[in-house]
């Protein structure tokens, strides 16, 4: 596994949803996400220029157009989602890992039942202590919009 590529990963995945909830006060949801989607579309070009100026072979299918927009507008919803939890006061370290939790579980089931895969006994019940996890979490949540 390339663990330090999933250590970046997960750092910037913190960092960005840290960096929602401190603008969540002082930007309208939506117009937080398109931002923050601008600035993204940004870097994405300058290394996907650099990339075809290096002669890196772009390869691209049909397929793989469609899945990537519909990923983009999964993670779009998401992000305006995001900046509305966050700017009802919802703390980032109950948020985000209620909003990570919750799709660790989708992403498993979608992947169990939509694409077959195959989990261990030991990931098995990684999954299960997730689930309580969020359960727990989701339990002590503070309710109407108030942190």
């Amino acid at each position: 596994m390339p663990l330090l590529l999933l250590f970046l990963a997960a750092v910037m995945f913190g960092l960005y949803n840290v960096f929602i909830k401190l603008s969540s006060d002082h930007i309208q949801p939506v117009l937080g996400a398109v931002v923050l989607q601008l600035v993204a579309a940004f870097i994405g070009s300058g290394l996907l220029y650099y990339l075809y100026r290096a002669g890196e072979a772009l390869h691209v299918s049909a397929r793989g157009v469609w899945l990537a927009v519909a990923a983009g507008a999964a993670i779009g919803l998401t992000e305006i989602l995001t900046f509305m939890i966050f700017s009802r006061g919802v703390p980032v370290a109950v948020g985000n890992p209620l909003i990570i939790g919750g799709s660790l579980i989708v992403t498993t089931a979608i992947g169990l039942i939509a694409l077959r895969e195959i989990l261990t006994p030991l990931q098995i019940v990684a999954v299960v202590l997730i689930i309580a996890g969020v359960g727990l979490l989701a339990l002590g949540a503070p309710r109407g919009g108030t942190a």
